[in-house]
């Protein structure tokens, strides 16, 4: 499993880890106004510890999080990203947006990557740019939006509802001439703490899918409300459920804390 990124291929085959840059001051857990010379430092040092890719998003999808307007999305992210890429040229930039207009400038300024929380049902236009632009895409699991999706939790089959709109998707994707597709189950994205750990448990069901699968369980609630505890006693946790989800196939984890997650796959491969 490969993902052309830049024109560098990126063997998926060994799992790797995504750094979480959040440029949103409401974001659950490391939000604040950040300046540019706190994000570049928090990039390199991202990627000294280890980090294949860095996200980047500028809009809070946590439950309930305020609705920005696309012109104040562009103005926190578009900036920043130009910087980081000429002070970190080699770095592989993913832009979490699900605005097709947004995802389109910050490609042109230099990230390489789309995750768009909503697998292009939130905007219309986004399989058509993204196939355009020639990048891959992370498509998320979600049901409505982050402002509804604590009132969407009822499956009849949760595991086969989630893979076929998956099926659906990719095959859209497909059609817009998307070749490198990675899946997110979307933990905590209309999901209880308990769905959430069913999907962490059986994340083998989405191997029929045949496409790298990605796991974004750091610091999320269903860590800290069963731990009794917050987003910031959440990192022990964290690594215990990325070690689940690599055991049980993720290529990727997406992670605020890089250093133990590159721990973590280190370990991992040693047994895998």
């Amino acid at each position: 499993m490969h993902m052309n990124c830049k024109g560098k291929l990126i063997d998926l085959s060994v799992p790797k880890v995504m750094g979480i840059v959040n440029l949103t001051p409401d974001s659950f857990y490391d939000g604040g106004k950040k300046n540019m010379e706190a994000v570049l430092s928090q990039v390199g040092a991202m990627l000294t510890e280890g980090a294949t890719f860095i996200d980047m998003g500028a809009y809070s999808s946590r439950p309930d999080a305020t609705d920005i307007s696309v012109q104040e999305e562009e103005a926190r992210l578009l900036p920043i990203i130009k910087e980081v890429v000429k002070q970190y040229p080699d770095v592989l930039l993913s832009v979490d947006t699900f605005r097709a207009s947004v995802a389109e400038k910050a490609i042109l300024a230099g990230a390489c990557m789309v995750n768009d929380i909503s697998a292009g049902m939130l905007d219309k236009k986004m399989m058509e740019v993204v196939g355009a632009l020639r990048v891959p895409y992370i498509l998320m699991h979600m049901r409505g939006t982050p402002q509804t999706m604590k009132t969407l939790t009822d499956y009849k089959h949760l595991l086969k509802e989630i893979t076929s709109y998956f099926s659906e998707r990719i095959a859209y994707a497909r059609s817009h001439k998307i070749n490198d597709l990675v899946i997110d189950p979307g933990f905590g994205f209309a999901k209880t703490t308990t769905q959430n750990f069913t999907v962490l448990k059986e994340m083998d069901f989405f191997k029929v899918l045949e496409v790298p699968l990605l796991a974004g369980l750091s610091r999320k609630s269903m860590i800290y409300k069963t731990l009794n505890g917050t987003p910031s006693t959440s990192l022990n946790g964290t690594t215990a459920l990325n070690m689940i989800a690599l055991q049980n196939g993720a290529s990727i984890l997406r992670v605020h804390d890089v250093k133990e997650a590159v721990e973590c796959v280190k370990l991992y491969n040693l047994i895998s």
